[in-house]
């Protein structure tokens, strides 16, 4: 998804890595959508486009774990994610 799509109208984004549970960091509708996507492309963080996932995401309060019901549908995005970065979960947790 581009910054600059007139679609857009919400953005979520999630920290996994060090927690065991994904935690929402950011999140926000219109113009902060956009500021929290180009942050994102600009640290080169790989973009899931699901509007109905972000939907239920903007209702966890930030940093705060995603909801045990929501599991299933992030761990899709996540494992999406970590194959397209070409690697696995494994090699971003801290043991």
């Amino acid at each position: 998804m581009k910054p600059h799509d007139k679609g857009l109208s919400r953005a979520v984004a999630l920290q996994y890595g060090e927690f065991k549970v994904p935690k929402v960091v950011a999140k926000g509708e219109g113009e902060m959508a956009r500021a929290i996507i180009e942050a994102a492309i600009s640290q080169g963080t790989v973009i899931s486009e699901n509007p109905a996932l972000a939907a239920l995401l903007t209702e966890v309060e930030l940093n705060t774990e995603i909801p045990e019901e929501l599991y299933v549908a992030v761990a899709v995005v996540l494992s999406w994610v970590y194959w397209m970065r070409g690697d696995s979960p494994e090699q971003h947790r801290k043991l």
